[in-house]
This record gives structure tokens, sequence and C-alpha cells, in this order.
């Protein structure tokens, strides 16, 4: 596959990388400046061009024609509209723009874009918003993954020492009896896909796969039962994100947003839904103004500044203050490992979410809902068996599946089901793959 993405800031540099790890993709980076895509010609192996992401001349020296994926991540959003329409004219068969205003996300505007050349848009924040949305309906769970509308459901959780199945082999603990399965563990730098012989230590974080009924009994395996659920939530930062999140926020869900700018803090007022969201002007890395604000009665504290630094610290000091469930935005990779060293609790990365979005656009049609797992370094995604496929043809024990995979459940006919080594997948599955170091796009030819 030719993809070309235009940009080589964080989103196009982050972008490159994940997909640089499959070896038979053909990618040319294009931007104006010349000091990225000198980083990115040192730490990665694709082809450069230096020039204006929106010169005719440069796209077609660029061959943007043969382009089956032409993804636009600039950090000007005009630009990467304007990119992406040339790049249509020009013979690219697919086109993404990365945009900074929901109007062009809303999906009442879908068909006027493709009518100007944009196939899809990606808006990071609204990404992150339902990510972390998610993570704010459980408090106790650090990553949630529903699969085909919640007919499974993956639970990405830090142990304790509360928890009830520690250091037992997994074949004793979520044996066939059991409904839940452990399908990939993070220790310290280490992911693990586990086998029978495995077991579950402190501090892990431990990927489960179950379904939505078997949820209140995971919870008491993991000894998270004493949980408060989330009906206070305080939001460090009044950016995109945080409008996104509070105009996403189930009604149940009370919200503050403190912003240190007042001009901000004036349009936030205009632009929320008016559920009863307070905005304060203030800065939230003052202890006393926390508070005074009743921080130690919110069960939620979401951290969505511009710096990494600050939502991390921000984050450590909420948990002294007694707030449990704390989720941060940390746009830094290299930060993303002290973050889960210092157990700040949930991490938001747009440039993961929006790549893992795009990654998806990458695969064929029967592979959906995929996610790179940034912590655990593992891409996980639904695949739907066609028929007469080769997954179709074995049970799963007589698959020989690359080492660093596992399937972690099916959907058959709407209904959740965990899977073992006898079972049989059939025409129309749907399938959930965990990968670890190795290529999806190995593990989707099984399904074609």
């Amino acid at each position: 596959m030719k993809i070309i993405i235009a940009g080589a800031q964080a989103v196009g540099t982050y972008l490159a990388s994940l997909l640089g790890r499959n070896t038979s993709e053909d990618i040319t980076i294009i931007d104006d400046n010349p000091e990225a895509l000198n980083d990115i010609n040192q730490d990665l192996d694709v082809l450069s061009y230096e020039a204006s992401p929106i010169s005719i001349k440069a796209l077609r020296a660029i061959n943007t024609s043969e382009a089956d994926l032409f993804i636009a991540v600039t950090n000007d959003q005009e630009v990467n509209m304007c990119a992406c329409a040339l790049a249509k004219s020009l013979g690219a068969k697919q086109t993404v723009a990365k945009v900074e205003d929901y109007e062009y996300a809303s999906p009442k505007n879908k068909d006027t874009l493709k009518k100007m050349g944009i196939d899809s848009v990606i808006y990071p924040e609204l990404l992150a918003a339902q990510d972390i949305i998610n993570g704010l309906k459980m408090s106790w769970v650090r990553q949630r993954w529903d699969v085909h509308g919640g007919a499974l459901i993956m639970l990405g959780i830090k142990l304790r020492e509360s928890c009830l199945i520690l250091n037992r082999p997994l074949k004793e603990v979520c044996g066939t009896e059991e409904p839940y399965h452990v399908v990939a563990i993070k220790r310290g730098n280490e992911t693990i896909i586990p086998g029978g012989n495995d077991f579950l230590q402190l501090y892990d974080m431990a990927y489960f796969m179950t379904t939505r009924e078997y949820i209140p009994y995971v919870r008491r395996m993991v000894g998270k039962e004493d949980y408060t659920d989330v009906s206070q939530v305080m939001i460090m930062g009044g950016g995109k994100c945080a409008l996104r999140t509070a105009h996403t926020m189930p009604e149940y869900m009370k919200t503050k947003i403190i912003e240190i700018d007042p001009q901000r803090c004036e349009k936030l007022n205009d632009l929320l839904p008016g559920r009863g969201e307070l905005v304060i002007n203030g800065d939230a890395r003052d202890t006393s103004l926390l508070l005074e604000e009743g921080i130690r009665h919110t069960q939620a504290f979401v951290a969505l500044t511009g710096n990494s630094e600050t939502n991390i610290l921000a984050c450590l000091a909420a948990k002294r203050l007694g707030v449990r469930k704390t989720v941060a935005v940390v746009e830094n990779v290299d930060y993303i490992d002290m973050a889960e060293s210092l157990d700040i609790g949930t991490i938001i990365n747009k440039k993961a979410i929006a790549a893992s979005r795009i990654y998806e656009m990458m695969l064929e049609g029967c592979a959906t809902n995929l996610r790179f797992l940034m912590q655990a370094r593992a891409d996980v995604a639904e695949f739907t068996a066609q028929k007469n496929s080769p997954i179709t043809k074995k049970k799963i024990f007589e698959l020989s599946l690359p080492k660093g995979c596992t399937i972690g459940g099916l959907v058959r006919n709407g209904e959740g089901m965990l899977v073992t080594g006898g079972t049989q997948v059939q025409q129309g599955d749907i399938v959930v793959v965990f990968c670890h170091n190795t290529e999806v796009k190995r593990i989707e030819k099984l399904f074609n």
C-alpha cells in the first residue's frame, strides 16, 4: 500500500512510526519544514519530501495519483482540507484530514466534505473525549473498549493487593468455566500475551475480556468493589478537549472546569450546553483552590491542559487529596512510561488515538474498530470472518497463530462469547484479536 502523510509534526511523526511497523507499506512524508523531516529521517525508514503539502507540483512529484491513502495531519486544518482536495483530484484513492473544529467532524457535513474530496476526517479532541467518558463511567477501570456495541467488553485494570487472583496460574483462575479471559498483561516495560502457566502479579496492568453481564464478577475478582461511581468531575484546563468532554458527559455527572484564562472562561460559558456545568476562573495547580471547590468530594479529576508535565503533576496532587480516579492527557510520548510508573491513572494520548483510527482505514473491510494500546504496545481489532476464509476451516488451537497473538472472544448473531482452543469460528463471526510485535495485516489474511 502506498501511503502519503502530509505533515511531519507530532501526529504525522507518530503515525509514521506506527504505520512503519509494517515493512510492506510504502510511506512518504511531505512537509515544508526541513528540521522536522530531518528528525523523521533519523528515526524512521520512510521517504521524505520537502515541499508544501498544497503544492500541486510537489504532490505530482511524489506520485499522489498512485496513493492508496493520503493523510493530511499538519497543524493547520485549512491546509489539511486543501491538501486532501488536491490529492483526491490527482487520483488518490482515499483521503483523510485532521481537523480542529467540530463543525467539520459533524456527521451532517460528511457528504459536503466528500464532494470536496475529503473522504474522512479525524478530530482528535472528540476521540479523546469519548475515551475519557468511557473511563469515567467505570471508576475502577483504566481503559475500556467495547466490541460490537458492547457485546464483548475489554477492561484494562491496574491490580492492587485486594485482587483475588494474584500469583496463581491463569489456567486455574480463568479456565473454560470462568466468564472472563486475561488476554494481555503489561508488567513494567514488558507486554505479555499470556498462556495458561502465566500468572498475575501485584501492580500488573491486566487486560480482561468479558461480556457485559459479568463485569460485576470481574470487578469482584480484581478487588475493586469499594470504588465509588463517578458523579462529580473536576476538569483542569478549558481547551477544545475539555469542551468536547463536557458536551458528551452523561447528565448524571456534574462537571467543574477550572480554566486560568478569564476570556476562555467566558467563551466556555457561552458554548456549554447548560446542564449545570460550572466554569471557574483559576489555577488548578493551587491546592487551596481545589480544596475550596470541593475536590475531597470529587470522584474524578481530569487534567487536559496542553502541558504534559502539568497534567501529570496535577493528577498526582489530586490523588494525594483523595481522588481515586484521575485522567491525564500526556501528549509527550517520552513521558508515557514515567506517567505509568507514577501510577497517575488513565493516560490519554491524542496522537495515538488519531493514529489508531487512521490505521484502521488501511485494513480491508473485514477489520474494524482497531485500537493501538499505547501502554501495552499492542493492537486490538475486530475482524469479520469471510466465507471460506482460513479461520473458518480450523479450530483455534489448530490455527498456529503468530507468536504474540491471541483471540480474546467473538460475537455471533449479536451475542458475545469467550473462546477456547476448541472453538470453531464461523462465517460472519466478529472476532477480537490482540497482537503484540506482530503485524495486524498478517492476521487479516486469516479472515479474507
